[in-house]
């Protein structure tokens, strides 16, 4: 079956576009990684969610990175008469701009700075804890699913164990002495009536 060509724009469909987004996100990470590796280059990646969710990843060091490469587009644009730096600055500040924003929403889901939040932005945060208590919840009674099943194999092994020693005590009681005596039989007393007579006067001759 032939694929067809994905049309670029916008996914309109929340988990299509959030699906979308971890599977090409992953892949990005992936190949930037390998290019890394394989080339021996130094690579930096810097990517935002919809949700300011960062994910970076770097060969080294990523301020480094950032740093080498401000300077590097600086001597370029001495050299060429130009000035790419403004554009370099540009980045930079949207850079800190959207740190600054992660960092808004990160205190935000902490219960933070909620006093200059409008009503859609409560929304929007609740909505992302209640996605995230979600899944905590998912993988707690997960957890906790595994654990009752370890208890229960323990409780059948433990079972088992008590079982086989009933049998062995139930066994031992069935076997004879060691001695090889019989068993004694009890001795019965008989009592025998014994009759008595009184006599009044001198014996009898």
């Amino acid at each position: 079956m032939v694929r067809g060509k994905t049309q670029m724009k916008r996914i309109e469909n929340d988990t299509s576009r959030q699906v979308t987004f971890s599977k090409r996100r992953n892949g990005l990470l992936k190949k930037a990684f390998e290019l890394s590796v394989l080339c021996d280059a130094e690579v930096a990646l810097i990517i935002f969610s919809p949700r300011g969710k960062l994910y970076e990843f770097s060969s080294s060091s990523l301020s480094k990175t950032i740093e080498k490469y401000q300077k590097r587009a600086k001597d370029m644009g001495a050299k060429t008469g130009e000035i790419p730096m403004q554009s370099s600055k540009g980045n930079t500040v949207d850079l800190e701009k959207k740190i600054e924003q992660f960092e808004v929403t990160r205190r935000r889901l902490l219960g933070e700075d909620l006093g200059s939040c409008s009503v859609e932005e409560l929304q929007q945060t609740e909505n992302q804890l209640e996605r995230s208590l979600t899944k905590i919840r998912a993988r707690k009674s997960h957890l906790m699913k595994e654990h009752i099943e370890r208890l229960k194999a323990e409780e059948r092994k433990l079972l088992e164990e008590k079982r086989r020693l009933l049998e062995e005590i139930k066994c031992g009681k069935g076997s004879t002495p060691a001695s090889g005596e019989p068993p004694r039989e009890e001795s019965h007393m008989e009592i025998a009536d014994v009759e008595t007579e009184l006599f009044i006067g001198p014996p009898k001759g």
